[in-house]
């Protein structure tokens, strides 16, 4: 250890001058305590362990000596780097590339989402460095013979406990087969020690194994809180949030992690909506997308980042200041990759996770596996209810659109592909495809005309005819206007007593006496129709007041509106001005009115039979 506390410069660690020139390029003038421990011993041709924080500065300490070496013999291909995303090979590529520039290193990024044959040509001309993602390079392996991996001199798998970990087992053997056995293995992560015997087991020769030796597995420059909140209101707790925090920073950059892809582009699409310019970063989109989403993150052009666990690794993003768990990570290993996207390299950063009363289990282990004590941080209650009318109807709509487009079709080709390499025929495949996209595409529908009161798939009676609900009819902006509108924070549709104020109300909603479920059946298992012939011998035939006879509505419920689309087109004129005031402008909306028919006492009808029913 007293070894290594003297070491204060590159040049101690025997690096060629070049090297320490390119290192003051980029700003790195001392090295850091896993660069001073593994450094030497890969120069001293040893197969090396690394386990450190995130931000520790992993990558340097692999780059730096295989360069080194490279220069001392330079060929083709020379070393492999094997990552499990494609943003962190990209990330490492231009790492590598910026080191290696004055020597004229060449270097190759094999990942997916690229074209095969312009990759093969790559391979073909024999690239210096080879970084790659394992699917596709093993795809090239099977498929081609242009390139040959038997003369690396350096095996690197950074992230090794992910590509480990049994996802990408398959891949690894193609891989392992076809790299020599006389070679340098070097491997890196940020929490090693699950696969730590795994590890050890894949090399022949002596191992060094440096591992961080203290007690709190993330860095002590960042704060971590969590936010309690009930399980059906987080996206209002994620707004306010993000709120609360521009306000004290108007320019630190926020990386949002979520669970499922979907999720993550719904999120993206709401938080849009809402007035935040946000991009997606997840595995449904285009690899070109992706690198366009991260570029404009990296540069500063959005500030906020939603994406799924492929950036939570290796990603290193000066300027993000908060990571925001919407999702609790079941495990915490991927917790600590996460929030490593903040506070790297001595920079003070900020991570808050939305904790559910399902997740207080998760937060526990979370403290346990890092040895830190996570604050609470305290989001208004009463704020959040101001806002959540607005934004769960944003992500309502937001949910809706992205269920028109084809967001699956990758992964049914994808899944077509798996297929058939498991042996089914094209037909075959395309028969399982195809029940799989009509459970989807049902369980949308579902989604679609599911409401808080109506259950999921429940239809109702337009002017005789059965038809979903939505159908035909042309969605509105609900509630209009933005939560966020650039610098200023301005809350559309919402009152100046702090209440949201609700546009196009049913009958029930703005007075009590409409139930949808009661349409077709009530509490007492009779339906409503029953109930109501039941009424009109108890009655008379009469309903209510006035001279409203059973004939006469029978004649209305013929009409081609239903009794709660007459109402709501017929009340539009009086609510002229409260959409006004919502909206900003003012809906030019026809009216229905029916035969000198009086709303009134149509009101009073329906609340006497609601009385009387026990509706």
């Amino acid at each position: 250890m007293e070894d290594l506390n003297s070491i204060k410069t590159f040049a101690q660690l025997n690096l060629n001058s070049w090297l320490i020139r390119q290192c003051q390029t980029f700003g790195v003038k001392t090295p850091t305590e896993i660069q001073k421990s593994i450094i030497p011993h890969v120069l001293n041709e040893e197969d090396c362990i690394g386990c450190a924080k995130t931000g520790s500065g992993k990558t340097l300490a692999f780059a730096l000596p295989i360069l080194q070496k490279w220069c001392q013999d330079p060929y083709g291909i020379f070393a492999l780097v094997l990552t499990p995303t494609r943003e962190l090979a990209y990330q490492i590529g231009d790492q590598f590339l910026v080191l290696g520039k004055v020597m004229n290193l060449r270097v190759s990024i094999i990942t997916g989402g690229m074209d095969m044959v312009d990759q093969g040509k790559e391979l073909a001309k024999k690239p210096h460095i080879v970084i790659a993602t394992p699917g596709r390079l093993a795809d090239h392996l099977d498929t081609c013979d242009t390139f040959s991996l038997a003369r690396i001199k350096f095996l690197v798998l950074d992230e090794a406990d992910r590509l480990l970990s049994g996802i990408f087992d398959e891949q690894m053997r193609t891989i392992f087969a076809a790299v020599p056995k006389q070679k340098q293995t070097l491997l890196f992560s940020a929490t090693m020690t699950d696969t730590l015997e795994q590890v050890k087991t894949i090399t022949k020769k002596q191992v060094f194994v440096w591992e961080s030796k203290q007690d709190v597995a993330t860095v002590d420059e960042l704060d971590q809180y969590y936010v309690l909140c009930p399980y059906d209101v987080k996206d209002g707790y994620l707004v306010e949030t993000v709120r609360l925090y521009r306000e004290k920073s108007d320019h630190g950059a926020i990386v949002i992690f979520t669970d499922t892809c979907r999720s993550c582009q719904v999120l993206t699409m709401m938080l849009n909506d809402i007035g935040l310019k946000t991009v997606a970063l997840h595995g449904m989109i285009s690899q070109r997308q992706r690198l366009a989403a991260l570029s404009q993150f990296k540069s500063n052009v959005v500030r906020i980042l939603v994406a799924t666990d492929v950036a939570s690794r290796g990603l290193d993003i000066a300027g993000v200041e908060l990571v925001i768990n919407y999702n609790i990570p079941p495990a915490p290993k991927d917790y600590i990759h996460r929030v490593g996207r903040t506070a790297r390299a001595g920079r003070y950063g900020n991570a808050i996770s939305l904790v559910t009363p399902y997740d207080i289990q998760l937060l526990k282990d979370i403290e346990a596996a890092t040895g830190a004590k996570l604050e609470e941080f305290v989001v208004n209650g009463k704020k959040v209810s101001e806002i959540y009318m607005q934004v769960s109807v944003t992500k309502r709509e937001a949910e809706i659109r992205l269920d028109e487009t084809e967001f699956n079709a990758k992964k049914m080709i994808n899944k077509r592909k798996k297929l058939i390499l498991n042996g089914k025929t094209p037909e075959e495949a395309d028969d399982i495809i195809k029940k799989i996209e009509e459970k989807n595409a049902l369980k949308i529908e579902k989604r679609k005309f599911a409401g808080s009161n109506n259950g999921e798939g429940k239809k109702r009676k337009y002017g005789g005819e059965e038809r979903s609900e939505g159908e035909g009819k042309k969605r509105k902006k609900p509630l209009g206007g933005k939560l966020f509108d650039g610098k200023s924070v301005t809350l559309g549709g919402i009152g100046k007593k702090g209440k949201v104020k609700k546009k196009n109300m049913t009958l029930e909603e703005e007075d009590g006496e409409y139930n949808e479920n009661d349409r077709g059946s009530s509490k007492g298992g009779e339906s409503l129709d029953e109930k109501i012939a039941k009424l009109k011998q108890k009655t008379g035939g009469s309903l209510g007041k006035g001279n409203k006879t059973g004939s006469k509505r029978n004649e209305r419920k013929q009409n081609t509106l239903s009794d709660e689309r007459f109402l709501n087109n017929s009340t539009k004129k009086k609510n002229k001005k409260k959409n006004s005031d919502i909206n900003g402008n003012v809906n030019d909306t026809k009216e229905v009115v029916g035969d000198s028919y009086d709303i009134q006492r149509r009101k009073a009808d329906l609340d006497e039979m609601k009385d009387l029913l026990g509706i």
